[in-house]
């Protein structure tokens, strides 16, 4: 029969010392042992059978005092247990190490900046920076550092319940959107299984879609005509006349340069920061649209802007220009702005233009996606065709007896 082991006393480890010329061993008793190295450290081991090899295996617990005696005994009867159940402990130990060091590299916080290197190479360099904003303000500190694999629906929710609550309801609405394009990346990256996050959106308020009220294109001749009984400021007039030729954006309009504009090329390049996309969007322009650039020039082709501020000295005319006129004019819930654009579209589509071609006019496709289809020298006269058919379209509907810009001997509407 073995001798029975004594079990060890903190005062006993305390006053304990180490031999200059060997590692001394002091047993507690079940395999756990301090050993004093001839330095003087003293180091927590259990020695046990595996369970699976049967070979004698050492797994250490940690040096003394930082590990108390108490703890130690601790981890000596986590370890047992899990020897009971054919275990072996260094391996567990090793294993949930792995799971903690997997959990951390794989942080909500963490996923998402794999996600959002690639979504930034993807989308305008704006919506890239609204994105990010939006998980840096309203996820990130009650999120961020959770393990990708442990992210609950109700969790997840309640963080954009927050956001709702403060009446913003279609920042809820994208949140949920973006977080399950970070749940399908990390499933599709191995991550995680199946994303379980993919219904949350289901918690959480409709949002109205905002309408751009416009008129149907047979309407468009009306428009025109109540356009220029208006009693409008010369540069609102043109800018008008540029936005509805040139089937642009609001801001796009109202933010064009003269720099931009090459009038020998007849081309206008609205630079990429502009854009709602990562790259120049490049306008044929029509002989309507040249011939207005020349109305322009000597009212502002000093400045910077085709259309410069009426309030400051510097900028451009602002972008709700057109909108605030079109109210003024009775035409709220009628026709907005960009409105103009879907009276354009649904036109040209009426009309049998291309559509991939309508499409690279209205900026909704990337012109490198329509290039694949055609070749440089086909594609641009494709696009100078739709515009040159688009202005004269206009010009027909006004009769060609008026200009939007007051100049009526010109007929450059």
């Amino acid at each position: 029969m073995a001798a029975r082991t004594n079990p060890l006393t903190d005062t006993q480890i305390k006053q304990a010392k180490g031999n200059s010329n060997k590692t001394i061993k002091l047993a507690d008793g079940e395999g756990l042992q301090l050993l004093i190295k001839p330095s003087g450290s003293k180091i927590w081991h259990l020695r046990y059978t595996n369970p699976i090899t049967k070979n004698k295996t050492t797994l250490s617990f940690g040096s003394y005092p930082s590990v108390s005696l108490a703890n130690a005994r601790t981890q000596r009867k986590e370890a047992r247990e899990l020897l009971a159940q054919n275990i072996d402990p260094k391996k567990h130990r090793e294993e949930e190490l792995q799971k903690k060091r997997f959990a951390l590299n794989n942080s909500f916080k963490s996923v998402f900046d794999e996600w959002f290197a690639i979504k930034e190479t993807n989308v305008a360099i704006k919506q890239s920076k609204l994105i990010k904003r939006a998980f840096e303000n309203h996820l990130f500190k009650e999120l961020g550092a959770i393990p990708i694999g442990e992210l609950k629906p109700q969790r997840v929710i309640e963080v954009v319940k927050k956001v709702e609550a403060q009446g913003k309801n279609d920042l809820a609405k994208r949140l949920c959107s973006r977080i399950n394009e970070v749940m399908n990346y990390a499933a599709n990256t191995g991550r995680i299984g199946l994303n379980p996050l993919s219904g949350i959106t289901s918690a959480f308020k409709k949002v109205k879609a905002k309408s751009h009220p416009a008129i149907t294109p047979d309407r468009l001749p009306w428009l025109l005509q109540l356009i220029n009984n208006a009693e409008l400021k010369r540069v609102t007039r043109c800018l008008i006349e540029w936005q509805l030729h040139t089937i642009t954006r609001s801001n796009e309009a109202a933010s064009t340069k003269w720099a931009d504009i090459d009038i020998n090329k007849k081309l206008w390049t609205i630079p990429a920061d502009v854009m709602k996309m990562d790259k120049p969007h490049l306008i044929p322009l029509s002989e309507q649209t040249l011939n207005l650039l020349e109305v322009l020039k000597p009212l502002t082709g000093d400045g910077v802007y085709v259309f410069p501020s009426f309030v400051h000295g510097q900028g451009h005319i602002n972008k709700e220009t057109v909108n605030k006129a079109f109210r003024r004019m009775g035409l709220h819930n009628v026709q907005t702005a960009h409105g103009l654009r879907s009276v354009a579209s649904s036109t040209l589509n009426e009309q049998g233009h291309d559509y991939d071609v309508i499409e690279s006019a209205l900026a909704h496709l990337d012109e490198n996606q329509v290039r694949r289809a055609y070749n440089r020298t086909d594609y641009m006269e494709r696009r100078r065709k739709l515009m040159a058919w688009w202005s004269n379209h206009i010009q027909e509907c006004s009769t060609g007896n008026f200009s939007l810009s007051g100049l009526k001997h010109l007929k450059i509407v």
